[in-house]
């Protein structure tokens, strides 16, 4: 079906069509906030004439510039480079990974670099799901069949790129694991015993991955760091607990949280509440205005 935007207006008929993919993405992730989607409220007010020509229509003006935008500042930007020195067939969008545990998909993978877009508009900092997303990626390669050796970020309302080479970016975390295979070995026993996104409800279920946790946890060798568990520089004066002010920071911190000796048994998250299920005959009331066109 064509479209009347197509012919005029390329970058907006685009921006539109990615939109409405985006309203879509969120039902597969959240269906509660698809509900309050424009395009599951006009869907339901009349389904017979709902047409890919009218959900074209419901992007508010606001919206299509945002977008546009964020695409032509992509084109002339920091991914120029990645674009001169790699072919398509170097590329693989949306790479999945060797686990039935995890349900995870990247944004791309391309040339040894696994690369994930963010549209925030906070582009000054890096959030800590963000950074300990990246790192679930690389562990999740378990084959290693995207040759991983960079991690980064693309800023989508900034035109930044940011990257890290794989070593610098565990070292910067102050990951106990440097070795990727044995971080990766570690990884995957972790998910096999233990189901993802099910939190422990009972003690002995609870035992049971402090146990494993127990286990799995590095232990610093003599002259290590007890935070990092890297070698800590030598000193003339006395053995050194700590490789810097950072991880001795740090320490006191993980044992608060059971992860080092001297603390309180491992805490382990508190089940959520149940969510409620709501009735088939339940109505979903819109309680934001609709944006005028």
């Amino acid at each position: 079906m064509s479209c009347r935007w197509t012919a005029h207006d390329k970058e907006g008929a685009l921006a539109r069509m990615l939109i409405a993919a985006a309203w879509y993405q969120v039902n597969y992730r959240n269906s509660y906030g698809f509900a309050y989607t424009p395009l599951a409220i006009t869907a339901r007010e009349n389904p017979g004439a709902f047409t890919l020509e009218r959900l074209l229509e419901l992007p508010h003006r606001d919206m299509i510039a945002d977008v546009v935008t964020q695409l032509y500042m992509a084109a002339d930007s920091p991914l120029d480079a990645l674009r001169d020195r790699t072919r398509p067939g170097d590329c693989t969008p949306a790479p999945t990974f060797p686990t039935d545990r995890i349900s995870a998909d990247a944004d791309l993978a391309v040339d040894g670099l696994l690369l994930d877009f963010k549209s925030t508009r906070n582009t000054r900092t890096l959030r800590q799901a963000e950074a300990w997303q990246l790192v679930g990626y690389l562990l999740l390669d378990t084959a290693d069949q995207y040759r991983i050796d960079t991690v980064g970020l693309y800023l989508s309302r900034s035109g930044t790129l940011a990257s890290w080479p794989e070593e610098e970016y565990l070292e910067l975390l102050g990951a106990c694991r440097r070795d990727l295979t044995v971080f990766r070995g570690a990884f995957t026993e972790l998910l096999e015993g233990c189901t993802a996104d099910d939190e422990p409800y009972e003690h002995e279920e609870e035992d049971r991955v402090r146990r494993l946790l127990k286990r799995l946890a590095p232990v610093a060798d003599p002259g290590h760091c007890l935070v990092c568990t890297q070698p800590c520089p030598d000193s003339s004066r006395r053995t050194r607990e700590f490789c810097s002010p950072w991880c001795r920071g740090r320490a006191q911190t993980l044992r608060n949280k059971g992860l080092l000796p001297g603390g309180p048994a491992l805490l382990l998250p508190r089940p959520r509440k149940e969510r409620l299920e709501l009735p088939d005959d339940a109505e979903v009331v819109r309680l934001t205005a609709r944006l005028p066109r």
